[in-house]
C-alpha cells in the first residue's frame, strides 16, 4: 500500500438517494472505504451498479431530485458533507479533481483551450500568464498531445473525441490534486494512448501522493493499476481487498461472474461466459442481497442483508454464501 498511514479520505456510511415520482431511488447505499495518499483504488461493476454516483457524491456534484441521505465523507479530517457552495469550489480542482467519461462535461465548447486551462489554475493560485501557459504546455505534452501550443489556441469542437479526453485529463492533472476521481476515462482512446495516460496516473500518484480513484467496468485496466479494488453492485460495495486478493481470490459470486466473462479467460472460438439475468432497477431494491436473483447460491438467507466478513486479513465480504473453490 503506498502512501502515508493516515487516510486521506474517509467515506463512511455514504448514501445518495434521489427521490423520483415512481420512488426512492437508492443508488449509493452504505458504502464505506478508506484512501490513503498515493494509492489507488478500482471501484468496479456494471452500469448501474452506483459506481459514477459514489464519485459524484464526493465531488458533491448531486443535483437535485439527489441528494446524500446519509454517512460522511472526510477529506484530511474535515467532513465535506457540510460544505459551503464557496467552500466546494476552492476544493474542487485544487485537492480533488474529476475526470469525466464525457469530456464536454469538462471543456466549454465557445472558449479556446489555453482560455479554460489557464483559468483552472488561476483560480486556485496567483500565477502570470505566462507561468500558467507554460504548466498548460507541460500538461498537454504529459498526455500525449502533439503540438501543444498551437492546440492550446484551439477550441474543443477542433479535436477528435479521444484529443478532448486528453485534455480533460490534463486539466485534472494541472494543480496535481490530493485525490483525482476517474470516471472511465479512457474509454475512448486507443490502446496506445490509454497505456500511455495509466502510466503517466500512476507515475503521478507514486511521485506527489496524489490518490486515485479508477471507476470502471474493465477488469483488465484496474487489474494493472490499482493498489485496491471494490466491487460494487445494487449500490453497495459486495467485496472489497488488494487488488491481487479480489482478483485472483475472488468470494463474491458476482465477482467471480465479472472475471469470468473477461474475454481472455474464455477458451477461444467458445462463447463468452455472462452473469445470467440483469441488474435489478435502484426503485426495487431492498435490504436482502441485490444479487440474490441471479445468483445460483442464493438461499432463504439471501433475503436479508449479509454482514462483513474477512476471508484473508485486508479481503472483506458481503456474502452468505461465499465461494470458497479456487478460481477456474
Amino acid at each position: 500500500m503506498s502512501g502515508s498511514d493516515v487516510p486521506l479520505l474517509q467515506v463512511q456510511g455514504l448514501s445518495t438517494h434521489f427521490a423520483t415520482r415512481q420512488g426512492v431511488l437508492r443508488a449509493v447505499q452504505d458504502v464505506s472505504f478508506e484512501l490513503r495518499r498515493g494509492q489507488v483504488l478500482g471501484l468496479v461493476g456494471e452500469s448501474g451498479s452506483g459506481k459514477s454516483i459514489t464519485g459524484l457524491s464526493l465531488m458533491g456534484l448531486v443535483d437535485p431530485p439527489g441528494r446524500q441521505v446519509g454517512g460522511r465523507i472526510l477529506l484530511d479530517g474535515q467532513d465535506l458533507s457540510g460544505c459551503s457552495p464557496e467552500q466546494w469550489r476552492a476544493l474542487r480542482g485544487r485537492r480533488i479533481a474529476m475526470i469525466f467519461q464525457d469530456p464536454m462535461a469538462t471543456l466549454n465548447p465557445v472558449l479556446r483551450i489555453d482560455t479554460q486551462m489557464i483559468e483552472a489554475i488561476q483560480a486556485h493560485a496567483p500565477v502570470s500568464d505566462a507561468a500558467a501557459r507554460a504548466r498548460c504546455r507541460a500538461a498537454l505534452v504529459r498526455v500525449g498531445i502533439p503540438a501543444p501550443d498551437e492546440r492550446l489556441a484551439s477550441y474543443p469542437h477542433e479535436f477528435s473525441g479521444g484529443m478532448r479526453q486528453r485534455v480533460a485529463i490534463a486539466i485534472a492533472l494541472l494543480n496535481e490534486p490530493d485525490l483525482i476521481i476517474a470516471d472511465e476515462p479512457t474509454t475512448a482512446l486507443d490502446v496506445t494512448i490509454q497505456a500511455q495516460i495509466l502510466f503517466e496516473m500512476q507515475r503521478l500518484c507514486r511521485e506527489t501522493g496524489t490518490a486515485l480513484i479508477w471507476i470502471s467496468h474493465d477488469l483488465s485496466v484496474v487489474a494493472g493499476l490499482a493498489d485496491e479494488v471494490a466491487v460494487m453492485y445494487g449500490g453497495r460495495i459486495v467485496e472489497h481487498g488488494s487488488t491481487a486478493a479480489v482478483i485472483e481470490r475472488p468470494r463474491h459470486p458476482y465477482t467471480r461472474g465479472l472475471i469470468g466473462s473477461v474475454p481472455s479467460r474464455n477458451p477461444r472460438g467458445a462463447r463468452l461466459r455472462q452473469i445470467p439475468g440483469m441488474a435489478p432497477s435502484p426503485l426495487a431494491l431492498d435490504e436482502g442481497c441485490a444479487f440474490r436473483a441471479r445468483c445460483v447460491h442464493a438461499g432463504p438467507a439471501c433475503q436479508q442483508r449479509p454482514m462483513a466478513t474477512d476471508p484473508e486479513p485486508g479481503h472483506r465480504l458481503w456474502c452468505h454464501h461465499p465461494v470458497l473453490e479456487p478460481l477456474a
